[in-house]
């Protein structure tokens, strides 16, 4: 066996082992998580909860949907993840291609305008945002929370970063031929853009999936709560009670986790392709 062989293998073995610690400390919340939301609550309660449980039961999760209206909560957040990630998928196709393939004055100073904004944390904009969003008569409504989110800088910057990658030949011949900016958009941008339309589908249903702050201050209702804010008031109600606070919590993880498997391999060809490592 040749020495680059063995270094071959060696490196192998590393970057597996690797990955399986990497693996392993992602995964084990996730199971300790699953563990105390099945565990009886007797166990829970003794502290004699089990790596690897003898028993398993639907005691807490029964708790949690007598208690409180998931269904509904469920719904409210899926219903605002779903059109918070529309919105921005389409704001952020929309300016990237502009920003990436046309050419105006002030585009650059634009863009990096756009990108500043990535510095302002949200707690600073959300005295204005309020007084917008109640002049809009707005407050209390779902739209009080999708419109402030349906554009993101950093949507808008990976978006840019992926359609510079398409040949500006290729849309210069579609110019020649007759197609405006819209058909050029349609034709050929997005049917070359899955990647990145799963991307930032994703993220941004991940962002308003799991949005907090702001959901609180603009949702007045309990019947329009989502499940993060549903989470808190479970803990309010059920200090003591880690069974159901686990299952609560166990049912905002897996839509999202399914969500991610789902579109696991455009998510990563959509990072290779613009760009960022």
């Amino acid at each position: 066996m040749s020495a680059r062989t063995r270094r071959a293998r060696t490196g192998l073995v590393v970057r597996t082992v690797g990955a399986v610690i990497v693996a392993a400390v992602i995964i084990a919340p996730l199971y300790w998580m699953v563990v105390v939301a099945f565990s009886p609550r007797s166990e829970l309660l003794g502290g004699t909860v089990r790596f690897f449980p003898r028993t398993w039961t639907l005691a807490n999760l029964d708790r949690v949907f007598s208690s409180f209206p998931v269904v509904e909560w469920l719904g409210n957040s899926t219903a605002i993840a779903v059109s918070v990630a529309v919105l921005t998928t389409a704001v952020s196709l929309l300016a990237g291609y502009a920003f990436a393939q046309l050419r105006f004055r002030g585009s650059t100073v634009l863009f990096f305008v756009a990108l500043a904004t990535l510095a302002v944390p949200v707690q600073v904009i959300m005295v204005s945002l309020f007084r917008i969003v109640t002049g809009l008569h707005l407050y209390g409504t779902y739209w009080a929370v999708i419109l402030p989110s349906a554009a993101s800088a950093f949507g808008v910057f990976l978006a840019r970063q992926f359609l510079l990658g398409i040949p500006r030949e290729l849309v210069e011949a579609a110019r020649i031929d007759g197609a405006g900016h819209v058909g050029v958009f349609f034709r050929i941008v997005l049917p070359m853009s899955r990647p990145l339309i799963a991307v930032l589908f994703f993220m941004s249903l991940l962002q308003a999936w799991n949005d907090f702050a702001w959901p609180l201050i603009a949702l007045r209702e309990n019947r329009l709560f989502t499940l993060p804010i549903g989470l808190l008031y479970l803990q309010g109600q059920f200090n003591s009670d880690y069974g159901a606070t686990m299952a609560f919590a166990l049912l905002d993880v897996v839509p999202i986790v399914v969500v991610f498997l789902v579109f696991q391999r455009w998510f990563v060809q959509g990072f290779a392709r613009s760009g960022l490592r």
